[in-house]
């Protein structure tokens, strides 16, 4: 039997490990709360390593290149023959041109320097047109009012075949049909006339007088005509429009692989190098937009042959 000194002492011994085992639980615990705390987020762990936009933020999508179509790609227009002025123009329509009917692009937008609606400033020149013809090669003609436009505003042949008015600073004025181009030192903005339509506005002993002009798209009731280059073959041709209302942007062949837009010389024919399309449905568009798709015309060198269509008026 214990003592009352020896229960005391086991009473103090008790209570002192009741307080160590406590100290220990609560150090343990503290201890297990700071490991916890140290380790990493397991959810973060286990999310998507591709960033999510923000909400409300644009998404802007890499846009695709669009590629060129083949059937409209533009030929090299090395290796074309001399240009030949002079061509002789058919007076019978050839019974196997048929066109089909006429279709208006809805993207115009297709002139060069020259643009409809607008007015330009320039001086006019004169010189001797002789039969007509210029470095557009449309051939001869009886009717003189015509024009030779200047090197920059002549834009490789886009020029060729635009009908022009002209307004001198005395009020008179005259149409002329550009056929021809100015070379340097003429300037943009020059006209260079025929001698007869010169004479409409002017003296010619003042031989350089003040102008503005702009683009006509004047009535008639001829139709275009389409013209192969001294040469043409199935294998190599040069076709040209002849007679147009307006000024022609391009010309295209039909192909096997769809139209092909050929490329433009500065003698106003357009070149297959290749000979591909030669013959076949030609397609012209005008500075406007319009299309026109002619079929039926013979591979038939130096012989323009007519159509029965032409561009609307504007």
């Amino acid at each position: 039997m214990n003592t009352p000194r020896q229960a005391a002492r086991q009473r103090r011994r008790r209570r002192t490990l009741m307080v160590g085992t406590t100290v220990a639980l609560a150090v343990t615990g503290v201890l297990a709360y700071l490991v916890m705390a140290l380790l990493p987020d397991r959810e973060a762990d286990t999310g998507s390593t591709v960033a999510a936009p923000a909400a409300g933020t644009p998404v802007t999508p890499t846009p695709t290149p669009t590629g060129s179509p083949t059937a409209t790609s533009t030929p090299s227009p090395t290796g074309s023959p001399t240009p030949t002025a002079g061509a002789t123009t058919a007076s019978a329509r050839p019974s196997a041109t048929k066109a089909s009917p006429r279709a208006t692009s809805a993207a115009a937008g297709s002139a060069g320097r020259i643009r409809p609606g607008t007015t330009y400033d320039g001086v006019a020149t004169h010189y001797d047109a002789g039969d007509g013809d210029g470095a557009c090669l449309f051939g001869p003609s009886d009717d003189l009012m015509v024009a030779a436009m200047n090197t920059t505003d002549y834009e490789t042949s886009k020029a060729c075949g635009a009908h022009v008015l002209v307004r001198a600073a005395n009020g008179k004025t005259v149409k002329v049909l550009i056929t021809n181009e100015c070379p340097l030192p003429c300037a943009p903005g020059q006209l260079d006339l025929s001698k007869q339509a010169f004479a409409k506005l002017a003296d010619l002993n003042q031989g350089r007088i003040a102008i503005t002009w702009s683009l006509l798209s004047p009535s008639t009731s001829d139709t275009i005509s389409i013209r192969y280059k001294t040469g043409s073959s199935t294998h190599w041709c040069g076709i040209q429009a002849i007679g147009h209302r307006n000024p022609v942007a391009r010309l295209e062949v039909g192909t096997a692989g769809g139209w092909r837009q050929l490329p433009r010389t500065e003698y106003n024919y357009f070149l297959s190098e290749d000979g591909s399309g030669c013959g076949g449905a030609i397609r012209i568009t005008d500075i406007y937009g319009e299309r026109l798709t002619v079929n039926g015309i013979a591979l038939r060198p130096d012989v323009a042959q007519t159509t029965s269509v032409q561009f609307a008026r504007h």
